[in-house]
C-alpha cells in the first residue's frame, strides 16, 4: 500500500527553492535542468511515499537495513508470534533487537548468571530482558517498560513494570525484579512458558521458554516410583500365595452419573501470581 506522507517536508522544501534558485540565478543546460529536477523528484518520492504494510519510506528503509540485520533469531521470532496476537503494535521508530531470559543460581564459586531459554527450580530466578533500537522519533522520552511471565496453564506468575528513558540507538532494558524459582511453593509442574514484552501497553515481543523440575523434585518423583512398583509386586506375590476362603459378593458397578455426582476428593491447586 503506499500513501504520501508529510514528514521530512521542510527540508524538501528547502531543497526546491534551492534548486529553483539555481535554475533561475543562472543560465544553464536542458541536460543540467532535467538532472536537478530529476534529483529533486527522486527525493520527494523516497521521503514522502510509504512502502509495505509498515508503512516505511524508502529512506527509511535503507536507513534501517543496518539495524535489521542485527537482529536476533529470537527477536525475529518473538516479534512474529506477537504479531498474531491482540495488542501488537508495530512501532516503526522502536525496533526489537533481542529478547530472553537471564538465569541466576548460586553455587560454590558464587553467583552464576546465564543466558537460557530452560530454567529449572534449582535456579535461584530468572530475569526477562530486552534490546531495543530506537530511532530518533521515538527518543528524548520515558516509556512503559512492561513483563510478564505466564505458566504452561495461561496463568500469570510474573508481572514488572519499569519505566525507562529512551535515548537513541541501541538500548538494552533488564528487568529490576526476578522472578523467584528456588524454594518457590507457588511454582510447580513444568512445561512450556511464555515470556511478553510491551512497550507502552503496546505488545512487541511473544518468547517461549520452558520450565523443569529441581534435581531434589526428580528423585522424590524417581523414589517414589520405584517405591510404588515395589508394593505393587508384593501385593501381586501375596495375592499369588493367598489362599481363597469363601468369594465375596461383586459391588454393584458405579454408573458414571453416580461418579459425576460424587464430591472430588482432590481439588485442584491454582497457583498464584507473584508480582514484584
Amino acid at each position: 500500500m503506499i500513501r504520501l506522507k508529510r514528514r521530512n517536508t521542510a527540508w524538501l522544501i528547502a531543497m526546491g527553492l534551492l534548486i529553483g534558485f539555481a535554475l533561475l540565478a543562472a543560465p544553464v543546460s536542458a541536460a543540467v535542468q532535467i538532472s536537478l529536477l530529476g534529483v529533486f523528484a527522486v527525493a520527494v518520492i523516497a521521503s514522502l511515499i510509504e512502502l509495505g504494510p509498515d508503512r516505511e519510506t524508502l529512506l527509511d528503509v535503507l536507513h534501517r537495513a543496518p539495524v535489521r540485520r542485527r537482529i536476533t533469531p529470537q527477536a525475529r521470532e518473538a516479534a512474529e508470534r506477537a504479531a498474531s496476537r491482540a495488542g501488537y503494535f508495530n512501532r516503526s521508530g522502536i525496533v526489537l533487537l533481542d529478547i530472553g531470559l537471564i538465569a541466576m543460581q548460586t553455587g560454590v564459586d558464587g553467583l552464576a548468571m546465564r543466558r537460557t531459554r530452560n530454567i529449572s527450580k534449582d535456579d535461584d530466578g530468572v530475569r526477562p530482558f530486552i534490546t531495543l533500537f530506537v530511532d530518533n522519533e521515538e527518543s528524548d522520552r520515558q516509556a512503559l517498560i512492561r513483563y510478564e511471565i505466564y505458566n504452561h496453564l495461561g496463568e500469570e506468575q510474573f508481572v514488572h513494570e519499569m519505566k525507562a528513558y529512551l535515548r537513541e540507538g541501541e538500548l538494552e532494558l533488564l528487568a529490576e525484579h526476578q522472578l523467584p524459582l528456588a524454594g518457590n511453593s507457588n511454582i510447580d509442574g513444568s512445561g512450556d512458558w511464555d515470556l511478553r514484552v510491551y512497550v507502552d501497553n503496546n505488545l512487541i515481543g511473544m518468547h517461549d521458554l520452558m520450565l523443569a523440575p529441581s534435581v531434589n523434585e526428580r528423585r522424590r518423583r524417581l523414589s517414589g516410583e520405584a517405591e510404588y512398583k515395589e508394593s505393587l509386586s508384593s501385593r501381586r506375590h501375596n495375592l499369588q500365595n493367598a489362599v481363597i476362603v469363601e468369594e465375596a459378593e461383586e459391588p454393584e458397578t458405579m454408573q458414571l452419573k453416580d461418579l459425576l455426582e460424587q464430591p472430588s476428593s482432590s481439588s485442584r491447586r491454582s497457583l498464584s501470581r507473584n508480582r514484584r
